[in-house]
């Protein structure tokens, strides 16, 4: 494709001329466009190809190849533009164009000089017209001539005037004679001239004209052609004669001597020719050269020398002929990306094949077959020329020097590359040029390290700026190529920790490290050559950083607090601590132990559970303090303390003793006494705490009237209704007193009212409260039995006299009705009833039966806690028969406690009158025999009834009988005795009799 665009000249700098991207369809991406000819007068933009002027002007007249032009011919300036794909990295495509620069009115029209002359003879004709001298304008077309204009004075205002003829696409200015003219009268005038080109704006210039009045020559000079043409060979000899022109005149004398002179013709026509003024012969007088000009126009104008001269034109046109004269031109320059510099172009040795390396411009200033040349690439070289542009001429032509072959550095690092050039002519001339292209090595080969991967370990606690390691890499190339930079890439985690020296591969650390911090560093090291561009290789480095025992070892807590239940059995864990050391291994491995303790508690190192050897008791401690010690296994040790508290909490353990009042005790109440006095108050007490220490008061027997009502805060008793007549008597209210614990622990309570007027027989109340302590529990005891019998009685004969067809019936029932409540009342207490004193007389016992049994102090269990299902309601219900298997006989035994506190009732003496064969035999017994029964009592404080399972248990001084207080035992709290009874047959429980735990 051509490109042809148009600007007019002397355009400021930088105006766009046109765009090779937007206007021809070429690439604005990815492409180098590079002006390779149109400078100084043209610049290309790299990326888009925008074409663009620059600060040297483009002068349409001061253009070599415009300088000659003629009438009409366009003036245009060549140019080249070389594209690169920069992507594709191929060779460049060399696109040719030219820009017709378009002529501007920038030159005024000047005649040869400011004073004309003209020779007019006088007596010349009315409307003969004279020859005026041309004004010459660089411009051409319209912004040349196109007007001239006349000024005369007012004496040659009527005379002269002007007429512009064509002639040959040139005004010719004519001056008419309009008068007569008279040398004698006015022998000459000054007349002004003016000249002006068709520009817009219009420019103008002018002359004097001075006419001079001569005489009178009547004709003018007639030359022999119109047109002389003539070839003339370039480098012709100084003098050589190119033509002669020959013009005749009619006239005679002076009137017809001629002289010859150049009309209109150039600097270089009056400088390289010479026109002999009298013979007309045109000769050389300077070198003659067809590459300066191809062509010579010019006018020879023919003169007479009469007073009034006549003068004539002649066109001369001289053809320079070529010779062969000029050897072929060799240009070398560099193209695209590869730029020439002192005859020496590098290149890569990674180009591909066929890379335009230079651009060969080939040229022969000759014409015809002179100037046919033929280029070739001299010497074994793997370069050759290949044709840029199809639209060159046969006289210069355009070659891509390209790579034929791969290039090795290796091999072959530089070439010379000569280019011979030779034209057709004849002899045929020829020229040399060489390019030297260096073969630059290309950085093909990255750094390799030694090991790929590197792991060491290296200790915290360092010192800054201490060596780590230190790592090396090779390149295989050469130069800057092989000079290798290290660096490290880390992550920002790390990032300043180490440093790496940049020539020698030194790995320091740059800050102190800490293995409890970050045990683990990578990173990878590069190692880049110096090459362009940069190869670079890696390799990964691993530090591990080795602990020291730097760190203590650290409880969880500053402090532990446990809470633990009593009744705990040993050996139950407490409480669990952690403990921990930042370090590592052996640094790391924890030793526990227990400081400031009695051997109560140990501690297992594996778990850190504190385990107890001891049975907690609350009542006797509730607190443990000591001190856990933690040693790492670091060489030299480091330790750490922590204090542990142990709380216990309490375990509803202790039933309530009763404190008031004694069972044996009664209180008297009259029968005026009003309802809702208090008459008496239950106390008593709990060792346990919190909730298993909150007390309830309930009445569970003895209260069948509902006389009376206990508060269950308090334990105030108080008279709930009026007393009647039944109501007196012996009354004994069972009060319990229960515990908030789960499960509920109580204590029973037996409280004696005596509601009559008096007290005037106080044996016989001191009988019934015997009496009272003797009967079950489940019996009431409430006022006095005769009223209801006499109640009975009277019922008995109202039905006799009633019933008259029943009665001998009736009579039966109620003789066998009182028979049986009087053999009932026998067995049993009867209020009011005195009994004899054999109840009370004690037996004697055989001697085998009064030997003393052996008790042994011991500190004795806690006895199991009781459930609801175990509670019974009968005191003599909770006496429990141990059956064993002894050594001497098969009987049965009963295992009671042998020691009772002060005021307790004397269990043998009961059980001697009450029973058969009473042979009752203390034995001592260790806790601790197999397959025995045994029982094991605690006994509590003084009238204190302990709940162990039933719900009738009564107070120690329950059986207590005035009688027998004498000589009372002393007595050891919670002693362990066995009560052996051996009957032949197992006796029937009586009332009164002491039920405990049985313990297998």
């Amino acid at each position: 494709t051509r490109v042809v665009y148009k600007v007019q000249e002397e355009q400021p700098p930088n105006t766009l001329i046109g765009s090779l991207a937007s206007d021809y369809g070429f690439p604005d991406v990815g492409h180098l466009y590079k002006l390779e000819v149109g400078a100084p007068y043209l610049r290309v933009d790299g990326k888009t190809g925008d074409i663009y002027t620059t600060e040297t002007s483009i002068d349409r007249e001061s253009l070599r190849d415009c300088q000659h032009l003629g009438p009409g011919e366009p003036c245009f300036l060549e140019f080249e533009v070389s594209i690169t794909d920069l992507i594709l990295n191929s060779s460049p495509r060399l696109l040719e164009g030219q820009i017709e620069v378009l002529d501007i009115n920038d030159n005024t029209p000047n005649f040869a000089s400011p004073v004309l002359t003209l020779s007019i003879p006088e007596n010349t004709n009315i409307g003969t017209r004279f020859p005026n001298p041309l004004a010459m304008d660089r411009d051409s077309g319209l912004n040349g001539v196109a007007s001239y204009e006349l000024t005369a004075g007012p004496e040659a205002q009527e005379l002269f005037g002007l007429q512009v003829a064509e002639d040959q696409d040139e005004k010719q200015p004519q001056l008419i004679v309009m008068g007569s003219l008279d040398r004698e009268q006015w022998d000459s005038y000054d007349l002004t001239i003016k000249v002006q080109d068709g520009g817009n704006p219009p420019r103008a210039s002018s002359a004097l004209l001075r006419i001079t009045i001569l005489d009178m020559n009547d004709n003018a000079p007639k030359f022999e052609k119109a047109l002389y043409e003539a070839e003339l060979s370039e480098n012709s000899p100084m003098g050589h004669s190119v033509l002669q022109v020959k013009a005749n005149d009619s006239d005679q004398g002076a009137n017809a001597e001629i002289d010859y002179s150049f009309h209109q013709a150039s600097d270089m026509v009056r400088r390289l020719l010479r026109l002999d003024r009298t013979t007309g012969l045109i000769t050389v007088q300077g070198p003659i050269d067809r590459e300066d000009v191809s062509i010579l126009k010019f006018s020879v104008m023919a003169k007479d020398k009469g007073a009034n001269p006549k003068s004539a034109r002649t066109q001369v046109v001289v053809t320079i002929k070529d010779m062969n004269d000029n050897a072929p031109s060799i240009e070398i320059r560099g193209i695209g990306l590869v730029t020439h510099q002192d005859g020496m172009a590098n290149i890569s040795e990674d180009v591909p094949v066929e890379t335009a390396v230079a651009l060969v411009q080939v040229s022969d200033r000759d014409e015809g077959e002179n100037a046919v040349v033929t280029c070739v690439v001299a010497g074994d070289v793997p370069f050759q020329l290949r044709q840029a542009s199809e639209t060159g001429s046969d006289s210069k032509k355009k070659y891509f020097l390209q790579t034929t072959t791969p290039l090795d550095y290796e091999s072959v690092k530089e070439y010379t590359i000569e280019i011979v050039a030779v034209d057709s002519g004849n002899p045929p001339l020829s020229s040399t040029n060489s390019l030297k292209v260096q073969v630059v090595d290309v950085n093909d080969n990255a750094p390799v390290f030694s090991q790929s991967y590197t792991e060491v370990a290296f200790p915290e606690n360092n010192e800054p700026d201490d060596l780590v390691m230190e790592v090396s890499a090779s390149d295989a190339d050469s130069g800057s190529n092989a000079k290798l930079v290290y660096s490290l890439v880390t992550d920002p985690s790390s990032k300043g920790s180490f440093t790496i020296d940049p020539d020698s591969g030194e790995i320091r650390v740059k800050a102190v490290l800490d293995r409890e911090q970050r045990e683990r560093y990578e990173f990878l090291v590069v190692a880049a050559d110096k090459g362009s561009p940069s190869l670079k290789g890696t390799a990964s480095v691993a530090i591990n950083v080795m602990d020291r025992n730097d760190n203590d070892p650290k409880f969880m807590l500053s402090g532990y607090n446990f809470s633990v239940m009593e009744n705990m059995p040993p050996l139950s864990p407490v409480g669990m601590v952690t403990v921990i050391d930042a370090d590592k291994g052996e640094n790391a491995r924890i030793q526990l132990s227990v400081e400031q303790d009695n051997g109560d508690f140990v501690i297992q190192n594996g778990t850190g559970t504190i385990l107890s050897s001891i049975s907690f008791d609350r009542e006797q401690q509730s607190t443990y303090t000591f001190r856990l010690k933690a040693v790492d296994g670091g060489d030299p040790p480091r330790s750490a303390y922590v204090g542990v508290t142990i709380n216990v909490l309490d375990e509803n353990d202790n039933a309530p003793f009763i404190t008031s009042p004694s069972n044996a005790t009664y209180k008297h109440i009259l029968p005026h006494t009003s309802p809702g006095q208090q008459v008496s108050k239950v106390k008593a007490e709990d060792i346990d705490s919190g909730v298993n220490a909150e007390l309830t008061y309930s009445i569970t027997g003895g209260n069948p009237f509902e006389l009376f009502q206990i508060s269950p805060h308090s334990g105030d008793i108080t008279l709930e209704k009026e007393i009647l007549r039944k109501h007196h008597g012996l009354h004994r209210l069972v009060v319990r007193v229960n515990d908030k614990g789960k499960p509920s622990r109580h204590g029973t309570a037996l409280v004696h009212f005596y509601v009559n007027e008096t007290l005037a027989n106080r044996t016989l109340l001191d009988t019934l409260v015997g009496h009272s302590l003797d009967t079950p529990l489940d019996i009431d005891i409430a006022g006095d039995p005769e009223y209801e019998r006499s109640k009975q009685r009277s019922n008995i004969l109202f039905g006799v006299i009633a019933g008259i067809v029943a009665v001998t019936l009736v009579i039966v029932l109620v003789i066998l009705v009182r028979y049986c409540r009087q053999r009932e009342a026998k067995s049993g207490y009867q209020a009011g009833k005195k009994e004899t004193k054999d109840l009370y007389a004690p037996k004697q016992a055989s001697k085998s039966g009064k030997s003393k049994s052996k008790v042994k102090k011991s500190k004795s269990p806690k006895p199991p806690k009781p459930t609801e299902d175990e509670e019974e309601t009968g005191l003599q219900k909770s006496l429990k028969f141990n059956l064993m298997n002894d050594s001497v006989s098969d009987s049965p035994r009963i295992h009671l406690p042998l020691n009772y506190p002060p005021g307790s009732p004397d269990l043998g003496r009961h059980y001697r009158s009450n029973s058969p064969l009473p042979s009752i035999q203390l034995q001592p017994q260790s806790p601790s025999a197999s397959k025995k029964h045994q029982v094991v009592q605690d006994l509590p404080a003084t009238n204190t009834f302990v709940g162990t399972g039933d719900n009738n248990s009564t107070g120690s001084e329950q059986y207590s009988d005035y009688s027998y207080r004498t000589n009372p035992q002393k007595y050891t709290n919670k002693q362990v005795g066995e009560l052996i009874l051996r009957p032949a047959a197992a006796p029937p429980l009586h009332r009164g009799a002491i039920w405990t735990e049985v313990w297998e």
